[in-house]
């Protein structure tokens, strides 16, 4: 499912600040990928970023800024402006590759923990999502001789595919690009027969009081259907998650066994979630 960005923080001073602890970091220790990703984590957390700023953060030249910039513009990832970049507006849909540079290194410790759940000969669902990507990685590394995963999602598969102890089953259905994610009526038929006993579930957002939630109507219509077979359901989700809402409805709060979140995630929020009997686990 989709993801969307979250503003506030710190003002854009404590960038420059942050930058100027950083200045000393050569240019060369930083991976394209890495510095890019942690330009959309800035933007993510103070809705703008300058070139000036990052050319001190990052160590790098303004020419190598705009460059990256640019292509993260073209992604979808931000909106370019004379001098540097804005967020995009809340409720696009980015592109996948976009979506998991966002707060990777909260969905990688999620995914770890995740992994640590699932049993040998256990039948399990990975709905689409950029958490569940990650968890599919970790399970590539598990001791296990045996386990059954149902997803939805395209690259998911990809990353099971050639996994020795993995029985891999594929919804099919009509795929979506931006999410990689099948849905549609052959998606939902398949699930009629089958049955697991843990779905992991990524979300758009999650509202304490009502649930998890998601803008894509035909995905979410899927989603319901893979918790309707699932034994228990557990959440993977960052922070940034908390405290939203979307226009789909996909799993009420009732339906939700576990979240696994991060530390930075609402302490309110998840005092209402435990509550309401969800087992909340920080990663």
């Amino acid at each position: 499912m989709g993801e969307s960005h979250r503003t506030g923080g710190a003002e854009p001073g404590a960038i420059r600040s942050a930058g100027r602890k950083r200045a000393a970091v050569p240019s060369e220790d930083l991976l394209i990928g890495e510095r890019r990703r942690g330009i959309l984590e800035l933007l993510a957390r103070h809705s703008r970023v300058t070139v000036q700023d990052l050319t001190r953060r990052f160590a790098v030249s303004a020419a190598t800024i705009r460059t990256d910039l640019s292509a993260l513009a073209a992604t979808g990832a931000c909106e370019r402006t004379h001098g540097g970049a804005l967020v995009c507006r809340d409720g696009e849909d980015h592109p996948i590759a976009v979506k998991r540079t966002l707060h990777h290194a909260e969905k990688l410790r999620i995914a770890r923990v995740a992994a640590a759940l699932i049993g040998d000969g256990e039948t399990i669902i990975l709905e689409a999502g950029t958490t569940t990507a990650e968890l599919a990685k970790q399970i590539r590394s598990l001791p296990l001789r045996a386990l059954n995963v149902i997803t939805n999602a395209l690259n998911i598969a990809v990353l099971l595919a050639d996994v020795p102890f993995v029985r891999l089953v594929v919804t099919g259905g009509e795929l979506r690009p931006q999410s990689n994610a099948f849905s549609g009526y052959l998606a939902e038929s398949i699930l009629d027969t089958l049955h697991a006993d843990r779905m992991f579930l990524g979300a758009d957002a999650l509202d304490p009081d009502r649930g998890v939630m998601t803008p894509h109507l035909m995905e979410a219509q899927l989603a319901a259907k893979m918790l309707s077979i699932s034994r228990q359901v557990v959440v993977v989700a960052d922070a940034s998650k908390l405290l939203r809402r979307n226009i789909r409805l996909v799993a009420r709060i009732e339906q939700i066994h576990m979240l696994i979140t991060d530390r930075a995630a609402n302490p309110k929020a998840l005092a209402k979630l435990r509550r309401s009997g969800v087992d909340v686990v920080l990663a």
